[in-house]
């Protein structure tokens, strides 16, 4: 049996609006506002059966920059992402870096909720 290395992501906020128009401005990110028990969603759009995510706000989530990486896809070339994610509010945490091979590259930023993302684009 296939299982997907990853098959959900959650990427703590403390502003979901700030964070939202962040995420949309630097992916083109779509959203889809959800509430679950005490917490409150923006779940990334994304193709099932595949891999999904979403923001999520509320007492037991604290955004920050020690812990695990998630890798967000960029439709276009990194370097145009890392100007979106400066002109939003963010913060270039590792600059645009080939990988080896026909792998495209990556940087790290920092959102506006304080979280390290990865990016990664195929230019």
């Amino acid at each position: 049996m296939s299982v997907n290395a990853l098959n959900w992501f959650e990427i703590p906020v403390i502003n979901m609006q700030r964070a939202k128009q962040f995420y949309q401005a630097v992916s083109g990110a779509v959203f889809q506002d959800q509430e679950l028990q005490t917490n409150s969603l923006a779940v990334f759009s994304y193709e099932r059966p595949g891999v999904g995510g979403c923001l999520v706000q509320g007492s037991d989530y604290t955004p920050g920059n020690h812990g695990a990486v998630v890798y967000l896809p960029v439709k276009d070339s990194i370097k145009q992402a890392l100007e979106r994610v400066r002109s939003a509010g963010g913060k270039i945490v590792v600059e645009a870096t080939q990988l080896p091979g026909e792998m495209g590259c990556y940087a790290h930023v920092t959102d506006t909720e304080g979280n390290r993302v990865g990016l990664h684009a195929m230019n």
